[in-house]
Formats: C-alpha cells, sequence, structure tokens
C-alpha cells in the first residue's frame, strides 16, 4: 500500500462509517479495485483506521458520551452479542471479508430494506403527548436488542450503523435516538474489532515497518477529520429526510458491482 491508496480508503472510511452504506464494503471494493485487497497491511489498516472515526464521535458528543455509569453499562451489554459472535465467526468472517460479489448483494439487499423503513417506522417519528419521551428512551432490553442487529454487519455490505440504526428503530426509537446511540455503540465494538485484529496481525508473526506506521496514523487523522463532518451531515439529514435516498445509493453501487465485475473487471471473489 502506498500513501495514495490510504489516503483513499480513509477518506472513504470517514464518509462512510456512520452512513448506512457499509464502509467495509467500500473499503472491500475499493481495495479490490487497486488490487491490494489480498495484502495482510491493507486488511489490518481498514480495520485501524476506524479508530480515528471513532474518536469522532466522542469529540463530537463528549458532553453526552462521558456520562452516567448506567449509560455505559447499556453500551456493553449492546457491544457483547458481537464479542460472542465475533469470536465464534471470526475465520468465517474474514473469508467474507475478501469477497466483493458478498458486498454486492447486501448493498443491494440493505438498499431495498432502506427503501421501506420510514414507512415502517414512521409513527417512531410522532410525539406523544402524554409521553414526549416514548421514542427516546433506552433501557436495557433495548440495547441488547440493537446489539444483535449490529451482528448482522459482520455480513460485509450490511453495515454496521445502518443494521443498529435500523434496529434501534423496531424498538420504537426515533430515527435521530437510534443513529446517535448508534454512533456510541461504535466506539466499543470498533476498539475491540481493532484490538483483536492487531492481536491476531502480531500473532501470526508480522511486524509494522516504519512507513507502515505513518500510513495507519495519516490514515486514522483523515478519518477522524472526515467523520466528524459526515456525522454531522448526516443526523441533519436523517431527521429531516429519512433513509431512501441511502437505499437508492445502495441500489446503485451493487448492481455497478456486479455489472463491473461480470462485463468488464472480473474482481477477486471467493
Amino acid at each position: 500500500m502506498n500513501y495514495i491508496e490510504a489516503i483513499i480508503l480513509a477518506i472513504i472510511e470517514g464518509i462512510t462509517e456512520y452512513l448506512p452504506v457499509s464502509s467495509t464494503g467500500h473499503m472491500i471494493i475499493a481495495s479490490s479495485f487497486m488490487q491490494i485487497a489480498d495484502d495482510d497491511f491493507t486488511k489490518l489498516f481498514t480495520i485501524v483506521i476506524q479508530l480515528g472515526a471513532i474518536l469522532a464521535v466522542v469529540a463530537l458528543y463528549w458532553k453526552r458520551f462521558f456520562q452516567s455509569l448506567d449509560f455505559y453499562f447499556k453500551l456493553v451489554v449492546a457491544f457483547m452479542p458481537a464479542v460472542v459472535l465475533g469470536l465464534l465467526l471470526n475465520d468465517v468472517i474474514d473469508e467474507l471479508l475478501e469477497s466483493p460479489l458478498v458486498v454486492a448483494i447486501s448493498l443491494i439487499l440493505g438498499g431495498f430494506l432502506l427503501l421501506k423503513v420510514d414507512d415502517w417506522f414512521k409513527s417512531n417519528e410522532e410525539i406523544d403527548e402524554n409521553n414526549p419521551t416514548a421514542h427516546t428512551e433506552i433501557s436495557y432490553l433495548t440495547a441488547l436488542k440493537i446489539g444483535f442487529f449490529q451482528c448482522l454487519a459482520m455480513i460485509p455490505g450490511t453495515s454496521r450503523s445502518g443494521a443498529s440504526i435500523v434496529g434501534g428503530m423496531t424498538q420504537k426509537l426515533n430515527r435521530k435516538t437510534a443513529a446517535e446511540f448508534s454512533f456510541f455503540l461504535a466506539v466499543p465494538t470498533m476498539f475491540g474489532a481493532t484490538a483483536k485484529k492487531l492481536y491476531d496481525y502480531f500473532g501470526d508473526g508480522l511486524v509494522l515497518t516504519g512507513q507502515q506506521l505513518n500510513l495507519l496514523f495519516i490514515g486514522n487523522v483523515l478519518a477522524f477529520i472526515v467523520a466528524m463532518i459526515a456525522i454531522k451531515s448526516f443526523i441533519d439529514y436523517l431527521s429531516k429526510s429519512g433513509f431512501k435516498i441511502f437505499g437508492y445509493y445502495r441500489i446503485i453501487v451493487g448492481i455497478a458491482i456486479l455489472f463491473i465485475h461480470y462485463f468488464i473487471y472480473p474482481l477477486s471473489i471467493i
């Protein structure tokens, strides 16, 4: 991986990490086009630079992130399904992460789902005069259910943020509350994924060169800056307009990937 490739992947990560379009899927496709997808460092890079995007959430929401212990316990509860399933399905997940075809199919299926989400949960956006906090309160059970929805993102192309936001909406949360909890949940989830990836990388006897350390630093800084902009824009747009544009985007990108693979440039698939 060179500096240009690292910058491209970092920008993609920053833009897509908190949008319901799958940051991992986009980086798999981008790295496949750049013919670096099979490189061990590329696989590490695409996970580790998520730390930069995580810090963007902490920076933007620090007053709300550093709050009561009850809030942190709920995050832990929501995080646990990913820990358990991630450890059990580690090898399967690693194989799926090498498949642009899986990404394309997941993008399309998830796109059709997002086209209907706003209609399915329209009542979540209504204010109950008798209970104004009805669509903003998160219980431990709600947190756990959101955590299980987040696990769907172990399939590349599904979108961690999209799965957890929709999971929150199934629990009668409004779009804004579900999205913000998804952002907070990203902190332990992505930190855990990064720690596991680094452990596996060094456990295989691999080492990081000086240039690779520079690439990781640049990637995290760029992901942080771009994610700051993306989060603010996404929350504003989602609150007003909903998910449909992201659904159309996913379908178009998924079909484009399939077309390119079968008719123009065969991407490496399992």
